[in-house]
This record gives C-alpha cells, sequence and structure tokens, in this order.
C-alpha cells in the first residue's frame, strides 16, 4: 500500500512539474536527425570495434539488453524499478527492431540526450545520464562494435509502468531537472592518470553510482550523496567512498581481482545484481579495471562514520559445529557445513573467502546475508567464483532468519542482527520479486 501511496506522490509530483515547466513537454518528442553520417558497414573499423568491446564490457551491455535464454543485445530483459517494469531493447544492427539503420550522429544523441532514432525520449534506466559524459571517441568505438554484431529480428516487450509514467513527456519534465549534459572536468594537473582514467569510467561508462548511490522519490540519484551506497534488486549495493577504510580494507590486488573474477579472498563472492557486472569486466581493459579500483580507493570517506567492529579471525572458520541444541547450529551443520565447516573445501582453499571475513556476514544490515541464503550464487559452468545452492524453496523464513543469525555469531565478534526474524526475511523475499 505505501508502494502505491509514494507512485502516486511521484506521478503528482511530476504531472504538477510539466503543468508549471510546459515547455519541456513540447520536446517530448525530437525530430529524427539529419544524416549526416550513414550507418558504418561492420568490417569498416575494426580497431574501432575491437576497442569498443572493450568498453561494452564495463558498460555491462550485454546483460541489460539480454533476456534469459534470449540473443546477445536482441533485448528483452525485465528491468525492475519502483515505477514498474521496463524492459531493454534490442540493439544489434537489425534494420526494422533494432539500431541498424541509426546513424552514428543518432546514436550519440542517444548516448547523451536520451532520445531515440526516431525522436522518443527513453527512460533513465538506460543510463544517458552517465554515457551523456563519455568521450566522442568511446561513443564512436561503442557504435562501431555494436555495428559489426550480427542483426537479430527482436521488437521490444511493452513496457509495464504505473499510469501515467507510460507518457513519455513527463520524461521531458525529469531531464530538466536530472539530466547535466557534457563532459566531465578536466583533470588536475595534480591527478595522477590512472586516477583520471579510473574517475572517468566510474563515473560514465561504469555508471556505478546507478546502484551504489541512493535515489530520490524521483527514481534519479542523490548526487550529495554519491556512492554512498543504494539498493537494487533487493540487494544492498555497499558504499563505495569506505572500500580502503574499512575494518578489513581492500587492497588494489583484491578490487582488481573481485571486479574481473567476482571473488575476494578477504571480503567475499559477488552475488546478485554484482555477479554478471564481474562476468563482463572479465572482458573489459586490465588497465581500466585497474584505473578503476584506483579511483575507488582513493575516493574519500563520506557519510556518518560506522564505528569499526572486530572482525573475527579467519581461524573462526575451522571451529567445530557446536553440538548444542538450537535450530541455527543445526541448519547450519545440514546445509552449509559439508562447505564452510572443519576441514570442508570452502575452508581449506586458499582463495576462498572465509565467512569471518564475508562482507555480508559481517554487514550492519542483514539484507546481503539473507539474499545470499534465499538466491546462492549462480553456476555459469567454468566460472572461478563459487557456486552456492539456494536455499529460497528449502527453509521457511524463521528458519532462514535463525541460519542467517548463527552464521553471525559463530564467525564474527559481532551479535546477531536484532531486527531479522521471520517476518523481516518474508519482506526481503518480496523485496526480490519482480513488481
Amino acid at each position: 500500500m505505501k508502494g502505491r501511496v509514494a507512485s502516486a506522490g511521484v506521478t503528482v509530483v511530476l504531472v504538477a512539474l510539466m503543468a508549471a515547466y510546459g515547455g519541456p513537454g513540447a520536446h517530448a518528442r525530437e525530430p529524427a536527425p539529419d544524416a549526416v553520417t550513414a550507418p558504418i558497414a561492420a568490417d569498416s573499423d575494426t580497431a574501432a570495434a575491437a576497442r569498443g568491446a572493450k568498453l561494452a564490457a564495463i558498460g555491462n551491455c550485454v546483460t541489460c539488453h539480454t533476456a534469459t535464454g534470449g540473443q546477445p543485445l536482441a533485448g528483452g530483459m525485465p528491468l525492475q524499478t519502483p515505477f514498474g517494469v521496463i524492459y531493454s531493447t534490442n540493439i544489434t544492427p537489425d534494420n526494422e527492431t533494432g539500431i541498424g539503420g541509426w546513424t552514428l550522429d543518432a546514436f550519440e544523441r542517444a548516448m547523451r540526450r536520451g532520445v531515440s532514432s526516431d525522436g522518443h525520449l527513453l527512460y533513465p534506466a538506460f543510463p544517458y545520464p552517465h554515457f551523456t559524459h563519455l568521450s566522442d571517441a568511446d561513443i564512436g568505438s561503442l557504435y562501431a562494435w555494436l555495428m559489426s554484431r550480427a542483426p537479430v529480428i527482436a521488437p521490444a516487450p511493452h513496457n509495464e509502468l504505473i499510469f501515467p509514467l507510460g507518457f513519455r513527456p513527463l520524461i521531458a519534465v525529469w531531464n530538466l531537472f536530472y539530466l547535466h549534459t557534457g563532459t566531465e572536468a578536466a583533470p588536475s594537473p595534480t591527478e595522477a592518470p590512472d586516477l583520471a582514467r579510473g574517475r572517468y569510467l566510474v563515473e560514465s561508462l561504469g555508471h556505478c553510482g546507478a546502484c551504489h548511490t541512493p535515489l530520490d522519490r524521483l527514481g534519479a540519484e542523490r548526487r550529495d550523496h554519491a556512492l554512498q551506497g543504494g539498493t537494487i534488486e533487493g540487494w544492498d549495493a555497499p558504499a563505495l567512498t569506505d572500500l580502503a577504510s574499512r575494518p578489513t580494507p581492500w587492497t588494489q590486488a583484491q578490487l582488481v581481482g573481485y571486479l574481473r573474477t567476482g571473488l575476494a579472498s578477504a571480503h567475499g563472492a559477488a552475488a546478485g545484481p554484482m555477479r554478471p557486472v564481474t562476468r563482463t569486466l572479465a572482458d573489459a581493459s586490465a588497465s581500466d579495471v585497474e584505473a578503476m579500483a584506483a579511483y575507488l580507493l582513493a575516493l574519500p570517506s563520506r557519510g556518518p562514520k560506522v564505528p569499526e567492529r572486530p572482525v573475527a579471525s579467519p581461524s573462526a572458520s575451522s571451529a567445530p559445529v557446536s553440538p548444542a541444541p538450537g535450530g541455527g547450529a543445526n541448519l547450519f551443520a545440514a546445509a552449509c557445513a559439508s562447505c564452510h565447516a572443519e576441514g570442508a573445501p570452502m575452508s581449506n582453499g586458499g582463495a576462498r573467502p572465509s565467512l569471518s571475513l564475508s562482507t555480508a556476514v559481517n554487514a550492519d544490515s542483514p539484507r546481503n546475508m539473507v539474499r545470499f541464503l534465499l538466491d546462492g550464487i549462480d553456476w555459469h559452468e567454468s566460472d572461478s567464483a563459487p557456486f552456492m545452492p539456494s536455499f529460497a524453496n528449502t527453509f521457511t523464513d524463521a528458519q532462514i532468519a535463525e541460519l542467517a543469525n548463527y552464521t553471525r555469531e559463530r564467525f564474527t565478534a559481532r551479535d546477531a542482527w536484532p531486527t531479522l526474524d521471520a517476518r523481516a526475511v518474508a519482506q526481503f523475499r518480496k523485496d526480490g520479486l519482480p513488481r
């Protein structure tokens, strides 16, 4: 009920803004650009296409524009938002349902201003507020790569948005307040080249803030809280402004390894929306990922300082399962001990993170720990990241809460989450479901 009230409030605000700023509504559909630059041939610039492939890996283009079981880049992936479901579009070079007829000028306009080739406005679920800061060269390389892909006939499904957010003139009002076009500020003479490159990629193509920055009621990033943490698809996207100052600080090698493999021995494994990001970053330029990591580690800590609490020694992972009766201990013995108890594979593998070091187990919020138990970590053939089964249909909400709290108390120096009970788990389940 609260969600409906909030959505209604958003609608009222947008309509009121549109009435107050009637001008932008008139620009809700723009004319198609003049064909100054014709669509390029698929093999006309192989060097640019190769560079574009590396850049697309940073932008996570394939993940967002590929439906489960669908053809790469053919769209149809449902993107869950607080305002309904938006389906990604076909960005293969098919002339009818994709971008095969788009000129470079049209592609650049979509990336920088969120305007499609035929003039209709794109929803900011496509992160053009970040892509607007891309250089001409990078946009050209991405265009060359996309035009070199195999065309696929795949019309996008209709979006499922609350009324009247399907009325695209409202986006013109949103853009008026939240779209800040133009290239980012040039690096200062004292900024190291790798930090400048990392800043550029994080703030533009990588669009890290789209997940790791809290949103306001209109779905826009709160720029005054950039990279200070957000919530996406039922998961907490942690703050990126304190990586080097946490109780267990990240190192450059750990962060680069995590971004490219989904695994950090001193912190844990990627799951949820971050898992596919790490898969695509494995195909990005190594130097670009290293630059992004260097920039993130150099960010000054922002927001309220969280008191540091001790983390249990990794040796805690070898402690025997308590024989004392208790739901959490018994559940751990039945479901987790084969991988995480003394002598088990996850405790002996030197590159595998101990549960005592897991970011999710040590977090102030139980959300990600619960989501790990509910969703698990999916298996993708020979991926180096670990596999973990889902327990969503195995345990009740009360059992999930017991297991999570027991694991936290056993493997860390922190107490159980005081707010984690069956009711909280039920809400976390709901948060992760399609709306």
